[in-house]
């Protein structure tokens, strides 16, 4: 199975697990520069939505708040990423290297 498409926001989000491991909500949303930082309930929805791409997983719950994990490695994301990159060649490698 293909590992997800990652918008900009989920992979700031993943790079945040990755770098700090599992995380809340707020944890996350706190890992973000203040100016331009999103809502909580933004970073909340897209964690939710992340899940169902199998992307993180909900580890445990303490308290009200849910820890989520990243499910994919970076590795897989930056293969994802590429390969969306070479299908806008048609496959080609030769157009991006000379680029």
């Amino acid at each position: 199975m293909a590992p997800p498409r990652l918008t900009k926001l989920e992979l700031a989000i993943m790079e945040t697990l990755w770098t700090g491991g599992p995380r809340s909500v707020r944890e996350i949303q706190e890992e973000f520069p203040k100016k331009g930082r999103p809502a909580y309930t933004t970073i909340q929805t897209t964690v939710v939505r992340m899940e169902g791409k199998k992307a993180v997983n909900r580890l445990k719950k303490i308290g009200n708040a849910h820890i989520y994990e990243a499910a994919i490695t970076r590795n897989q994301a930056q293969r994802r990423l590429v390969d969306d990159l070479l299908a806008l060649f048609g496959g080609r490698t030769q157009p991006v290297m000379t680029h």
